[in-house]
């Protein structure tokens, strides 16, 4: 199976391991994920103002990249996803804007045909976990593991349609997949401060700690995440249990973990 793959700014420096582990653990289960040639950023946020078109362009193209090529598109950090899938939703629902967006990119339309998956989506809706279960090598059994979703991933639900904003698996169904026990916590789908760090470290450490105590409360060793200031955030908010990307901890099940570092 072929996917067109957008991997985003952050995976080419700070979050190396959330894109190599991506790919590797992509190829053992079944999955070749293409780079889109020449793409830029994503625009980093999907802003909501309705004359606000040039930050989405780049999303865009991403999108008719996929379509060019006949594939669908998968993106792996939480915010990468976030924008892409907002701004296909609205090339497919906001008439005025799809319009604004092909006058100005002078191109064959674009209406936003091409079908996104997370790459969480793209394992339980592709691949399937009996899938992943077969290809687990080291299993990790004995890891109490918690999941933390954060803003991106999951909202807008009218949009996102991942799983339940309030109450989602799809982490933790990963994470038993993986041989591991999933720690559910009361604050694993709330704000961990990330977008207030530099004008409010105080409020993003407030936040973040209050992320993880709750994780460490109800039991875990380990907080996994698909995003990468969510990852920063944590830890720079001086997180004392291991925050890993989830791509990360597929890669140890699945054997293909090792140092990225250069």
């Amino acid at each position: 199976m072929k996917f067109s793959y957008f991997p985003g700014c952050t995976l080419k420096n700070k979050a190396k391991d959330l894109d190599i582990y991506a790919r590797k653990c992509a190829e053992v289960l079944g999955v070749t994920l293409e780079e889109i040639e020449n793409w830029q950023c994503c625009g980093g946020v999907f802003t909501t103002a309705k004359d606000e078109v040039a930050t989405k362009l780049s999303s865009v193209r991403i999108l008719k990249d996929a379509q060019k090529n006949n594939l669908d598109l998968v993106t792996v950090c939480s915010a990468c996803h976030n924008v892409v899938k907002q701004t296909n939703y609205a090339m497919q629902n906001d008439a005025e804007f799809a319009s604004k967006v092909n006058r100005y990119m002078a191109e064959d339309e674009y209406n936003g045909e091409t079908k996104i998956y997370h790459y969480l989506e793209l394992i339980r809706d592709v691949i399937g976990y009996d899938k992943v279960k077969e290809c687990v090598v080291n299993p990790l059994a004995g890891k109490k593991i918690a999941a933390y979703y954060g803003c991106l991933l999951l909202r807008p639900n009218s949009v996102m349609r991942m799983d339940d904003p309030e109450n989602p698996t799809i982490i933790e169904d990963l994470i038993k997949a993986l041989g591991a026990t999933p720690v559910v916590y009361s604050y694993r789908n709330e704000c961990c401060g990330g977008y207030v760090r530099m004008e409010s470290p105080e409020l993003a450490v407030k936040k973040s700690n209050t992320v993880i105590e709750s994780a460490k409360k109800a039991g875990a060793e380990v907080i996994v995440t698909a995003c990468p200031l969510c990852k920063y955030n944590l830890e720079k908010s001086g997180c004392d249990i291991p925050v890993v990307y989830l791509t990360e901890l597929l890669a140890e099940a699945l054997g293909v973990k090792e140092d990225t570092n250069e």
